[in-house]
């Protein structure tokens, strides 16, 4: 009888008694977590698995439509999938056609930590050094002054970090609030001009899922008076390797947190309660 363990959520997932020497990723993260430990069990990986960026392996497509006959067909032993990045028509669709599907679904970071833990541990490779770097690096708790933020994820429309979010956790534990913390949705629609009344002192933009930049997003909060801060998406909602390194990049970019160019104010919405 093959043994089982248990994934992120609780699903049984039956693993060959001779271990894990086949894996697909279908979740960047993931995909560099593997790759940094044991590159040698990658068969497959995502279009938006850009690291290590080295990584030489089959690709399958992307985390929302990943070609569910090219990853059979690389015959994994194990398929690395997401709750939330992957949908759960394709990891149906695997798992029917017998091939173990382990899910993940951290949305702290201890969870990311010990669901790094347990993954690993499936595929037979322990705590590899970039963990304990990892945790050793947020040990320690945040101790300064407090900001309250805006985090948008997207335009066009406007979507923002809402309530139970890796990334929201992640800034928490850098001094910076979300305030659609207690959001009903994970990934509110959000109209711009009803913010400033949630008390925002700073905005946050990922570069990922949209590709904010200097020249793409801060010039929406020119009039708004608050700083805007461009950070790593990556090192903002990945959980991997790249955590060891995220905190002191992270602080980093929230601490050069600027105002955008006063002549970019006549281009921005003007926020309800704020005179132009």
């Amino acid at each position: 009888m093959s043994p089982t363990s248990e994934d992120d959520l609780g699903t049984p997932v039956p693993l060959p008694a001779t271990g894990v020497r086949r894996v697909v990723s279908l979740v960047p993260s993931l995909t560099e977590s593997v790759a940094e430990t044991a590159p040698q069990l990658l068969v497959g990986a995502t279009d938006w698995c850009t690291h290590p960026a080295d990584l030489d392996v089959e690709r399958v497509r992307g985390t929302k439509n990943p070609d569910v006959q090219r990853v059979l067909a690389l015959r994994p032993d194990l398929v690395l999938a997401n709750e939330e990045e992957n949908r759960d028509a394709d990891i149906a669709a695997i798992r029917a056609a017998g091939i173990a599907v382990w899910v993940t679904a951290p949305r702290t970071l201890d969870e990311g930590l010990a669901s790094l833990a347990r993954m690993l541990s499936v595929l037979g490779l322990g705590r590899p050094p970039w963990l304990a770097a990892a945790r050793s690096a947020w040990a320690s708790p945040y101790a300064g002054p407090r900001r309250r933020a805006l985090v948008p994820i997207w335009r066009r429309p406007w979507m923002a970090l809402g309530r139970d979010t890796f990334a929201g956790d992640v800034l928490a534990r850098l001094g910076v609030d979300n305030v659609y913390a207690d959001d009903e949705s994970r990934y509110p629609k959000v109209e711009l001009d009803a913010v400033l009344v949630l008390g925002v002192d700073l905005v946050v933009l990922p570069d990922e899922p949209y590709a904010f930049s200097a020249h793409d997003g801060p010039e929406a909060f020119a009039g708004w008076e608050v700083p805007v801060a461009c950070v790593s998406g990556r090192h903002l909602t990945w959980y991997g390797p790249s955590l060891a390194e995220a905190r002191q990049l992270l602080e980093s970019q929230l601490a050069a947190a600027e105002m955008p160019p006063a002549e970019l104010a006549s281009d921005s919405p003007t926020p309800a309660g704020r005179v132009p």
